[in-house]
Parts: C-alpha cells; sequence; structure tokens
C-alpha cells in the first residue's frame, strides 16, 4: 500500500476538529496486519492531542471527526451519547426500491468475533432509510442511524431485502457492466470481467455535530473514486 499523505485525506480543520475523508481499505485504529498504516496513526503523525471520536469499518469511506484536544473530544462524546449528532450514509443496493424515510427498527446482537444478527435479545437499533436515486437493476439510499451498532446499516439493509452491493456477509452481490448493459455488453476475448465495485458499497457521506462554543459544524464528504465509478455506470444505463 502506498504511503497515505494525511493531509489530503482532511476535508475541514479549526483548533479543535480534523475531519477527513477516509479512504477505503484504511483501518480507524488497528489493523491484524500491523505494518499497514491507520487514521488513529496517521493522525498522532500529524501532531497534536488527537482522539478519534468514532469508527468506521475498514472497507467503509467518508467523513471522520478527530479531536485536537480533550475538550473537544469531550464535547462530541457527550453528543453522540445523547444521539445529537446527525451522520448520513450513503449506500448502493440490490433492487429497485423507494424508500420515503422508512424507519428499520429491529434489535441487533453481537455475539462471539463479529457475528452479528437481528435477534429480539440483541441492543434497539434503529436506521432511517431514504431513496436518492434508483436505476436499472439497484438504488442509492442514504441512511441515517439513530443508533450506532456494529455493522448496523448493513444488517438492517439486508434485513429488508436491499442489501449493499458486494456485502457479500449480508448477502450482497457483486455489480456487474455485463448485467447491467445486457446484449450490448462485449468482453475482449481472453479476458475475466471483473465487478465494477469489489468493496462495500457504503460512504460515511455527512456529519454535523456541534463545536465547542455551540457553533454548528456540517461538513460533506465526496464519494471516492470506486463509488464514483460504479454510480456513474448505473446512472448511464438506467
Amino acid at each position: 500500500m502506498k504511503i497515505p499523505n494525511f493531509k489530503k485525506w482532511i476535508i475541514f480543520e479549526n483548533d479543535n476538529y480534523i475531519l477527513v475523508n477516509k479512504p477505503p481499505y484504511i483501518s480507524s485504529l488497528e489493523d491484524r496486519d500491523k505494518t499497514l498504516p491507520t487514521v488513529y496513526q496517521e493522525a498522532k503523525k500529524y501532531g497534536g492531542d488527537t482522539q478519534l471520536c468514532h469508527r468506521l469499518d475498514k472497507e467503509t469511506s467518508g467523513v471522520m471527526a478527530i479531536a485536537k484536544n480533550p475538550e473537544a473530544y469531550r464535547n462530541l462524546a457527550i453528543q453522540f451519547e445523547k444521539r445529537e449528532v446527525e451522520k448520513i450514509y450513503h449506500a448502493v443496493v440490490d433492487g429497485v426500491e423507494n424508500f420515503e424515510g422508512n424507519l428499520i427498527d429491529r434489535n441487533i446482537l453481537v455475539s462471539g468475533r463479529g457475528n452479528v444478527r437481528i435477534d429480539i435479545e440483541g441492543k434497539p437499533s434503529q436506521t432511517v432509510v431514504k431513496t436518492e436515486e434508483i436505476y436499472k437493476f439497484h438504488s442509492l439510499v442514504a441512511c441515517k442511524p439513530l443508533t450506532g451498532r456494529m455493522h448496523q446499516i448493513r444488517i438492517h439493509l439486508a434485513y429488508i431485502g436491499s442489501p449493499i452491493i458486494s456485502d457479500e456477509v449480508y448477502g450482497g452481490e457483486k455489480p456487474y457492466l455485463s448485467v447491467i448493459k445486457g446484449r450490448k455488453f462485449n468482453l475482449k476475448n481472453n479476458t475475466e470481467e471483473q465487478p465494477l465495485m469489489s468493496r462495500v458499497a457504503l460512504h460515511a457521506r455527512s456529519l454535523k455535530f456541534k463545536d465547542v462554543d455551540g457553533s454548528e459544524i456540517a461538513i460533506e464528504a465526496e464519494y471516492p473514486k470506486d463509488m464514483r465509478a460504479v454510480i456513474t455506470q448505473l446512472r448511464k444505463y438506467k
């Protein structure tokens, strides 16, 4: 992996917070492979008494907040605890769906190492889902998690029959141009078709919270290259 340029990740910075657009395939805190970079390590190298205010899964891209001092960390931690932080995620899902702010309210149970499922014995979990765009076989949806459970958006979308593309853990299928284009698709001889997107198509699109002085911080993160590419193709052949 290339050495990351943390400065290029930054989309907002003031005296209290750094907000970055995390690339996919970068872990937030730690990785099994200790030689790989993490957001935490790169923030520490950047300087200051930095602390991550929340995490994103390794494959998930998008906006993350990093506190530059203990007061800023406490300020945002309290807002997360009180559910006052607004997080919006965008996901490309299987199926043509027209969600209009639908509430998914299903408990999520985490048992063992990464075993996550819908279960009445789990913790209360709520996600609001709204359709942004509809394509030929897929939809782009905005998800607003009201709670912060492990894999919450992924498992909630799978539960309602709209798994995220390439999320094979929860039933999402990899998108292929041959399926989208149909008869118009031609594959070169002696080549194997690659999926349009190989990772879970989930992106932390925006984050809104209050700064230490009470002023509002609202930041939107652009899609990374792979997600822009898949949306471009889906728009082209819808």
